[in-house]
């Protein structure tokens, strides 16, 4: 039996944003004239910026764990007697 209510497709809101014409940046479509329709428009980017600004800031805390984690084995390395960590374990990339 098939689900009454399927999830949504993460995209369809920019499919929507940008209109049936297919086009990839809003700004190459022709420009609605119609003020609701706008504010439409500029409410559903908002939204867009706010998850996007969300997953930026995960993807930050995750990097930012994973170099904590890298410091305490390397740490906890030194600390065993080992004074010289492993080549691998390195410093930051840059």
């Amino acid at each position: 039996m098939a689900d009454p209510n399927p999830p949504q497709d993460p995209f369809e809101m920019f499919r929507r944003l940008w209109g049936p014409l297919g086009l990839p940046l809003p700004g190459m479509a022709m420009p609605t004239l119609d003020p609701d329709e706008i504010d439409r428009r500029i409410a559903d980017l908002r939204s867009v910026e706010a998850w996007l600004a969300m997953n930026l800031n995960m993807v930050k805390f995750s990097i930012q764990g994973l170099e904590l984690q890298r410091t305490a084995l390397q740490a906890m390395r030194a600390a065993a007697g080992g004074t010289n960590p492993p080549a691998s374990s390195g410093g930051p990339k840059g």
